[in-house]
């Protein structure tokens, strides 16, 4: 979105311009089927959309894409920049380039504080936990890395119901637990496993068997056992689709379908997480993403 749109929707501070443009741009490079279905939004949505996942990202690439630098000085530039953004909020406006549209956002959308701590509560854990025993454990990582996200994003897509809230975390733990099944081999090399240990162990797997990125009978069951999860709260999620105003559905159902779609591609992979990378092909992203488009211009 050019200055000149930003200033249609009532962003004219060249700071702010600049700042949501720059998200729009990590948005674009990073989260592509993401970006895809905010395309389907309207112009004046969009720009809040991208300033949320243009923070999520930036502040995960400290996490994660640093990773020559001591966990100690990642943990250090995460508090920073948390801080940088808190104090920004309480005083209303930031000038820091990615901080400032996020701010604007939460302001403009009355977006709970709290979602921003849980996130970047979920991303000191990154830093400092690489497994989890249990569900339950994990649960409280994936409210703060996914859950949230879903959550500060609701505001946006002006729900007609409250319960949309609930609905949303649903499809935000979804997505996120579809890309652990995806990215198992991936994150092992950031030594991470983000799958249930407790879970794995009921099919004979353990932690070592994961890390020997070896796929077995047993392996493949536990992962099946995990994508049926993602698609049970993907069916849970669907009402609250219902419940957003009309031209914000065909984003979110599009996103619904894509993103819970990466399960279908693990399975058609056989599970093979630790050699391919299962992706939903572009001839099935545009044949969902061109009826969804046609139906969002129609809600305009």
């Amino acid at each position: 979105m050019g200055k000149r749109q930003l200033t249609a929707v009532g962003i004219d501070n060249p700071v702010l311009q600049a700042s949501y443009q720059r998200c729009k741009r990590i948005n674009a490079a990073h989260g592509k089927t993401y970006y895809l279905a905010t395309l389907l939004l309207p112009p004046s949505k969009r720009p809040y959309v991208h300033a949320l996942y243009g923070f999520a990202r930036y502040a995960d690439d400290i996490v994660d894409s640093l990773d020559n630098r001591p966990v100690g000085q990642r943990s250090a530039a995460l508090s920073e920049l948390a801080e940088r953004f808190f104090t920004d909020l309480r005083r209303g406006h930031s000038e820091h380039p990615v901080c400032a549209a996020t701010v604007d956002t939460a302001l403009r959308w009355d977006i709970k504080r709290e979602y921003f701590e849980a996130f970047i509560d979920s991303m000191q854990m990154d830093l400092h936990i690489d497994h989890y025993d249990t569900y339950s454990e994990l649960e409280t990582y994936v409210y703060g890395s996914a859950a949230v996200i879903g959550l500060q994003i609701v505001p946006i897509l002006e729900p007609t119901d409250i319960a949309a809230y609930d609905y949303a975390k649903d499809l935000g733990v979804a997505f996120q637990l579809a890309n652990f099944i995806r990215d198992v081999g991936e994150d092992l090399e950031r030594n991470r496993i983000y799958l249930p240990l407790d879970e794995l162990a009921e099919y004979g797997v353990t932690a070592d068997d994961v890390r020997a990125r070896v796929m077995t009978p047993q392996l493949r069951e536990a992962l099946a056992a995990q994508v049926e999860r993602v698609r049970l709260l993907e069916e849970q999620s669907r009402p609250g689709i219902r419940m957003l105003a009309p031209e914000s559905q065909p984003c979110i159902e599009t996103a619904r379908i894509l993103y819970c779609g990466i399960v279908d591609e693990v399975e058609n992979n056989n599970y093979e997480v630790f050699t391919k990378r299962a992706r939903v092909p572009i001839r099935r992203r545009l044949e969902i993403a061109i009826p969804a488009w046609r139906q969002a211009i129609t809600k305009r």
